[in-house]
């Protein structure tokens, strides 16, 4: 059985007014059903992130190496022999 990422669901007969599917979901994404099997996702556009992508600074970039490098080297040293 499929996990599905939300609580909010609809078949595809609802689908032919999604408005309505919409308004019941309160702003959040709903799984699409068909014959009890997922087809996909609707996600209004109030569910979705609205701030700004930005871009990291050099410091940031370097702080995050430094933190993952302990993960990261195991797979750095089986590389560097290949």
């Amino acid at each position: 059985m499929t996990r599905l990422l939300t609580n909010h669901i609809c078949t595809m007969t609802e689908l032919r007014e999604p408005h309505k599917v919409l308004e019941r979901s309160g702003g959040k994404p709903v799984a699409i059903l068909k014959n009890s099997q997922l087809v996909g996702y609707l996600v209004p556009e109030e569910a979705t992130e609205t701030q700004p992508h930005r871009c990291m600074t050099r410091d940031e970039v370097a702080d995050a190496l430094r933190r993952t490098q302990a993960e990261a080297q195991p797979v750095l040293d089986y590389l560097r022999d290949k």
